[in-house]
């Protein structure tokens, strides 16, 4: 690992200075085809003023070196192109070598971060949390339970003597001598009283019966 993570720079380097020197081998290929150009462009101005002239043989030899440079302009071209080509793949190569060099300490990093946390600390950890919650679980119902007297009274013993002391009241008001009926109130209570009576006595005498 470490031969790689010191040997990546020296890589990296190389592949910086062999692109570097690859464009500067275009850059004076492609100084040198415009030279060409120029000079190719010269002996046609100079074969038009011999054939002006007269001077078909000189205005020839000028058409001929023309030529010379049109073949050099050419090559110089294949050239170019083939340095294209091959900044393209070096650039190619060196991106891959990059993208994988990258997955590969993700990699790393990913297999480090797995060691420190191991399986059964994860289990472990998830084990102490159920049962700090199941603790809490209990405290709050053991808080929420009655205690002292309050825990021994029957809920239904109360709720019989509730109910016997609305009977009375309102016997007392349905008792009381009145020249016309009772009010719509004491006969609205009363209905709501017969009502929880017979809920109430349902619920004592036949909630274990099971209907078929």
């Amino acid at each position: 690992m470490f031969n790689r993570l010191f040997g990546k720079p020296k890589q990296e380097t190389n592949a910086l200075s062999t692109l570097d020197k690859l464009n500067e081998t275009l850059e004076m290929l492609e100084k040198k085809e415009k030279v060409l150009l120029k000079k190719a462009a010269a002996e046609v101005e100079k074969a038009k003023e011999f054939t002006r002239a007269k001077n078909k043989r000189a205005a020839i030899q000028c058409l001929k070196r023309k030529r010379l440079y049109e073949q050099q302009i050419e090559q110089l071209g294949n050239f170019q192109l083939r340095i294209h080509d091959q900044m393209i793949l070096l650039e190619g190569a060196k991106a891959t070598t990059e993208t994988v060099d990258a997955l590969r300490t993700g990699a790393s990093a990913m297999k480090a971060m797995q060691k420190a946390t191991n399986i059964d600390d994860v289990d472990k950890t998830m084990d102490e949390i159920n049962e700090q919650t199941e603790n809490m679980k209990q405290i709050q119902e053991a808080l929420s339970t009655p205690i002292g007297a309050t825990a021994d009274f029957d809920e239904d013993e109360l709720e019989a003597e509730l109910e016997e002391l609305e009977g009375a009241e309102l016997e007392e008001e349905l008792l009381k001598p009145a020249t016309t009926a009772p009010a719509a109130p004491v006969q609205l209570r009363m209905m709501n009283w017969l009502h929880y009576r017979l809920r109430w006595h349902y619920k004592q005498n036949f909630a274990d019966i099971v209907w078929v």
